[in-house]
C-alpha cells in the first residue's frame, strides 16, 4: 500500500473525533480512492488521508450550527482547548485598549501565543492591541456564516507557520465551491435583562468547468446590555455579597486639600466616606456588560482555470464593524492640578484650596463610538508540474479602527474645567448638577485612530521528493516575505494631558520579514511515518531564528495509531511592544508605604501605571511535545488521548508592579514611583504614577492531557445518535516561577459533551460544557504582588451550562431551528476578583453573565 492511501475505520473514527461530519469523511474517502491529495492543517504537504502526526480538533459547519452561536468568540470560549484566555467585547469599557474586538487563546497562554489563519494564511492584526501590547487577530472580523470548518492545531507549529504559533494554530477555513443560493435569518434574545441578536446572511455560488465563484454576505447586530441591568453583577461594591469594595476613590463628591490637609467634601454620603478621607464612587452601573454592535461583511472566492495545469484564484474579504464602549464620568485626581479660588461663590472653606480626587458626574458617562474596517485581498496562481503541486500568491491586508467621542459623551478637558471653576461658573462641591451651558464649556470631542497593514508574498511546492524503497518521501518547500506596519495614535488632548481616566495607548512601528522552510514526510515503513520540518525566519528589527519539528505516526494495526511530536518555536516581539509610546492603565492596590507613614490611603485605591516600549526586546522561545494514541475498533467508535507540554522562555511581560512598588515607592524623590508633593507635613505624597516597561522577564510552562471520544449508534426506526466528548485536564501551568494550576483563571478541568439525534426531517442537539473550580483572588492583600502560593483564598465554584437545539426540514429547501443556550439560566459563580479587570463579582474571561438565550433561525435554499 502506497504512503497515505490507507483509509479505514480508523480514518472515519478520526473524522468523528475531529467533529467532521460523516458526509465530509465520505468525501475524504472518495478523494483518497482517487489518490487526490488534500491540505491538512499543521502540514504544508498535501496528503491522501487525514491521519497526520499532530493533534487537530476540527469543528465543522454542522457542529457550529448545532451550537447556535453567531459570534465566533462565544463558540470558541466553550471549547476546552481555547476557552481559557480568550477575550471578548464582554464588559467592554473605556479601560480596555482593544474595544470592539475579540481574540482566541490556546491553552490559556495568551492570544499572542496563538496563530490565527484564514484559509491557511496569515491576516493583518488588530490595529488596537489588548492590554496595551497584546497583538492579536480580531476574530470579530470573521463572520460565523462564512466558516466551513475551524481546525485547531494543538501543537507548536513555528517550524511550519513561523512566529506566534507557540501554543498552536487556529485555522479558519471559509466556505467555497458552493453551487446555488442559500439565505439564513435568525433572531434571539435573553429571558432576563433585555438583550437581543439579529442575524442574516446569504451564500451564493456558481460552478462551471473552468471557473467557480462563491460569495457570502453577512449581517449581525446585537443590542446593548448595560451593567445597570445586571443587578449584583453591575456594581463595583461587592462587599454585600462577600466580595471587595472596588468603588473608586475618584468620587462625587470628592475630597480637597485645605491648608495642605486632606479634607473630604462635607456632603459625601456616610456609606461612601472612608476612614482616610476619600469619597467612594460606584462606577459599575455605568459600564457595558455587552456593548451594542453591528457587523456587515462580504467575502468572495473565485477560481478560473487558465489551462489544465494552471488555475488563477482570488479572495476578497471586506468587513465593517461598529461598536461602543463606555464607563463612568471622567475620574480626576491630584495629577490634574485643579484648584478652587477662595472667591468662588460655592467654596465652603473661604480660601484657596486644591482639588484632590473628584469626578464630574454631571458631565455624563463617557462613551466611545468604535468603527473597524478590515480588508483582505489575495491573488495567485496554483498548478501542477509533473507530480508536484505549486502555488504562488500575494496578499494585502489592512485593519483600521477609530474610536471617537463627542461633547455629549462625557469627555471633560481639565484646562476648560479649571477655567470655568476660576470664573465661578462650575461648582465642584456637594455633588451638585451644573447647568448644561457650563457642561458644554468643559466637554470636548476626541478621536483615537489605529491602523495595521500587512503585505505578503509566498510561494511553495509540494510533492514526491524521492523514493525510499517502495515508498515515496513527500516534501514541501517554500519561501515567504512579509511587511507589517502598525500605528495607534491617541487624541492630541490625551497626549497633552488634558483628558483623564482612560487607558491611553500610543504605538508606532514597522518591520519586514522573510522566511524559508522545508518539510519532509518519510515513510520508514508501511506503518511508520516520520515528519521532519525546519524553518528559517529573518526579521528586520530583532534578528533571525531557526526552528525544527520532528513528529512520528505509527499505525501498528487498522485500529490503533500512535503519534508523537517535538518542536521548537518562537514569538517575535509584537509591533506594539517594540513601538509603544507612553501608555497608561489603572490598577487597584494599597499604598502601604504612605499608609504606614501617614495613616492615609490605607484602602485599595486606583492608581496609574505608565508603560513605554522597549526596542531591545528579544524573541520569546518555546519548546513543545505531544504524545498521543488513537483507538478506533469500528467506524462508529473512536477514542484518542494526548499528553502535551509547552515551555515558553524569554517571555515578554510587564514586571509585577508590586515589585517595582517595593523597590521605589518608599522614596519621595523616586523617578520611577512618582509622588506628588507631600501635604500637611506628611513624608510621602500621593502616588502620581508608577513607570513600568515590558521586558523578557518571565517564562511559562503548561502541560496537560486531552481526551476525545466519539460514538455513533443507529436506533433503527428511532433514528441515529452521535456522541462527542472533548475533555482537557490541565496538569501544570507555571509562569514566572509561580504555579497557576487550579488558581485564578486556570481551572484544571474543562470539557464539552455533545449529542446529536436525527430521524428523517427532524434533528436535535444537546451540548453540555463544564468549567472546573479554581482559587479566587490571586493577590489576597491587593498590594500588587501575587501571593496565592503563600495564601489560600476561597474557591470559585465550577459551572455547567446546558444548550439544546431542535431542527426541522420542512422541505428540501426550507429548514427551521429553535434553540436555547444556557437552558438552566445559570449565573456566573461568585468571585472576589483580581482588582484589575474582574471587579463585578465574577471572572469575565471565564464566565458569561448573559443568562438564558432563546433563538430561532430559518434557512431557505434556492
Amino acid at each position: 500500500m502506497k504512503h497515505g492511501v490507507k483509509l479505514s475505520a480508523l480514518t472515519l473514527a478520526l473524522a468523528g473525533l475531529s467533529s467532521i461530519s460523516t458526509s465530509q469523511a465520505q468525501e475524504v474517502e472518495e478523494k483518497a480512492e482517487g489518490v487526490e491529495r488534500i491540505a491538512v492543517t499543521g502540514s504544508r504537504i498535501k496528503r491522501t488521508d487525514i491521519e497526520g502526526p499532530s493533534p487537530i480538533q476540527s469543528i465543522d459547519a454542522t457542529m457550529i450550527k448545532g451550537m447556535g452561536y453567531e459570534n465566533l468568540q462565544q463558540l470558541l470560549e466553550r471549547m476546552p482547548a481555547t476557552g481559557a484566555g480568550t477575550f471578548s467585547t464582554r464588559n467592554n469599557s473605556q479601560d480596555s485598549t482593544a474595544n470592539g474586538a475579540a481574540s482566541v487563546s490556546l491553552r490559556g497562554m495568551g492570544p499572542d501565543a496563538t496563530l490565527v489563519l484564514i484559509n491557511g494564511r496569515r491576516v493583518a492584526i488588530s490595529a488596537f492591541a489588548e492590554s496595551i501590547t497584546n497583538s492579536f487577530v480580531d476574530i470579530n472580523a470573521i463572520p460565523v456564516s462564512a466558516i466551513e470548518r475551524i481546525d485547531i492545531l494543538k501543537d507548536g507549529a513555528s517550524a511550519i507557520y513561523g512566529s506566534d504559533a507557540v501554543a498552536g494554530v487556529v485555522n479558519v477555513i471559509l466556505k467555497k465551491d458552493y453551487d446555488g443560493l442559500e439565505v439564513n435569518v435568525g433572531y434571539g434574545g435573553t429571558t432576563g435583562p433585555s438583550y437581543g441578536e439579529t442575524t442574516a446572511n446569504m451564500l451564493w455560488g456558481s460552478q462551471s468547468e473552468k471557473s467557480s465563484a462563491t460569495v457570502i454576505l453577512d449581517y449581525f447586530s446585537n443590542s446593548r446590555l448595560g451593567a445597570d441591568e445586571m443587578g449584583r453583577f453591575g456594581t463595583a461594591n461587592q462587599s454585600p455579597y462577600g466580595g471587595m469594595d472596588f468603588r473608586s476613590s475618584r468620587g462625587y463628591p470628592g475630597y480637597f486639600y485645605v491648608d495642605g490637609v486632606k479634607t473630604i467634601d462635607p456632603d459625601c454620603p456616610a456609606d461612601s466616606a472612608t476612614a482616610s478621607g476619600s469619597c467612594l464612587f460606584d462606577y459599575g452601573p455605568y459600564g457595558l456588560t455587552i456593548p451594542e454592535s453591528e457587523r456587515v461583511g462580504f467575502i468572495g472566492q473565485f477560481d478560473y482555470k487558465i489551462s489544465s495545469d494552471v488555475t488563477a484564484f482570488m479572495e476578497v474579504a471586506v468587513q465593517h464593524n461598529t461598536s461602543e464602549a463606555g464607563g463612568a464620568a471622567t475620574p480626576l485626581d491630584e495629577d490634574a492640578g485643579l484648584t478652587v479660588p477662595g472667591t468662588h461663590p460655592d467654596n465652603p472653606f473661604g480660601q484657596d484650596i486644591d482639588i484632590g480626587r473628584y469626578r464630574p458626574v454631571d458631565a455624563g458617562a463617557r462613551r466611545w463610538d468604535i468603527e473597524t474596517d478590515t480588508l483582505r485581498f489575495v491573488a495567485g496562481l496554483r498548478g501542477q508540474i509533473n507530480d508536484y503541486d505549486w502555488e504562488a500568491s500575494v496578499q494585502k491586508g489592512r485593519s483600521s479602527s477609530e474610536q471617537s467621542g463627542d461633547q455629549s459623551q462625557g469627555w471633560v478637558r481639565v484646562d476648560w474645567l479649571q477655567e470655568q471653576i476660576d470664573l465661578g461658573n462650575y461648582n465642584p462641591f456637594g455633588g451638585v448638577t451644573n447647568s448644561p451651558e457650563v457642561i458644554d464649556a468643559i466637554t470636548t470631542s476626541l478621536v483615537r485612530r489605529g491602523e495595521s497593514r500587512m503585505t505578503s508574498f509566498d510561494a511553495h511546492i509540494t510533492g514526491e521528493a524521492f523514493a525510499l524503497g517502495d515508498e515515496m518521501v513527500m516534501m514541501a518547500a517554500g519561501i515567504e516575505y512579509r511587511e507589517e506596519q502598525v500605528s495607534d495614535i491617541p487624541d492630541i488632548q490625551f497626549q497633552q494631558g488634558l483628558i483623564f481616566g482612560t487607558e491611553s495607548v500610543s504605538a508606532n512601528a514597522e518591520r519586514d520579514q522573510y522566511a524559508a522552510y522545508l518539510e519532509l514526510s518519510i515513510p520508514i515503513s508501511d506503518q511508520l511515518e516520520l515528519q521532519l520540518a525546519g524553518r528559517y525566519d529573518d526579521y528586520s528589527d530583532f534578528g533571525n531564528t531557526t526552528n525544527p519539528k520532528v513528529a512520528l505516526r505509527w499505525a501498528p494495526s487498522d485500529e490503533v495509531t500512535l503519534r508523537a511530536s517535538w518542536a521548537q518555536g518562537f514569538r517575535a516581539p509584537s509591533l506594539a511592544q517594540v513601538g509603544l509610546g507612553p501608555s497608561q492603565k489603572s490598577v487597584f492596590f494599597v499604598d502601604r508605604y504612605r499608609c504606614e507613614a501617614t495613616g492615609l490611603d490605607c484602602e485599595s485605591l486606583d492608581y496609574n501605571i505608565e508603560f513605554a516600549g522597549n526596542p531591545d526586546l528579544e524573541a520569546e522561545e518555546s519548546e513543545s511535545w505531544n504524545v498521543g494514541a488513537i483507538w478506533a475498533p469500528t467506524q462508529a467508535l473512536g477514542l484518542s488521548v494526548d499528553i502535551w507540554s509547552i515551555t515558553q522562555d524569554n517571555k515578554i511581560d510587564e514586571q509585577q508592579f508590586g515589585l517595582v512598588y517595593d523597590t521605589e515607592c518608599n522614596n519621595q524623590d523616586s523617578e520611577i514611583c512618582v509622588r506628588l508633593d507631600p501635604q500637611g507635613g506628611a513624608s510621602l505624597g500621593v502616588i502620581q504614577k508608577i513607570f513600568n516597561t515590558y521586558q523578557n522577564v518571565s517564562s511559562q510552562e503548561a502541560a496537560g492531557i486531552d481526551l476525545s471520544a466519539n460514538y455513533m449508534i443507529s436506533l433503527n426506526d428511532y433514528g441515529d445518535v452521535k456522541f462527542n466528548l472533548d475533555w482537557s485536564y490541565l496538569t501544570e501551568f507555571e509562569k514566572d516561577g509561580l504555579d497557576y494550576t487550579g488558581e485564578y483563571g486556570y481551572p484544571e478541568h474543562r470539557w464539552l459533551f455533545g449529542t446529536t439525534w436525527s430521524k428523517g426531517a427532524f434533528d436535535a442537539n444537546l451540548n453540555i460544557s463544564f468549567v472546573g473550580e479554581f482559587e479566587d483572588t490571586p493577590d489576597i492583600d491587593f498590594d500588587g504582588v501575587l501571593d496565592f502560593e503563600e495564601n489560600t483564598s476561597r474557591m470559585v465554584d465550577s459551572q455547567m451550562l446546558v444548550d439544546i437545539q431542535g431542527g426541522y426540514n420542512v422541505t428540501d429547501t426550507i429548514r427551521l431551528v429553535l434553540g436555547v443556550n444556557n437552558v438552566l439560566d445559570e449565573e456566573p459563580p461568585f468571585a472576589i476578583g483580581n482588582g484589575d479587570s474582574d471587579l463585578y463579582g465574577y471572572v469575565g474571561s471565564i464566565h458569561n453573565p448573559r443568562g438564558r438565550f432563546v433563538y430561532t433561525k430559518a434557512t431557505f435554499r434556492f
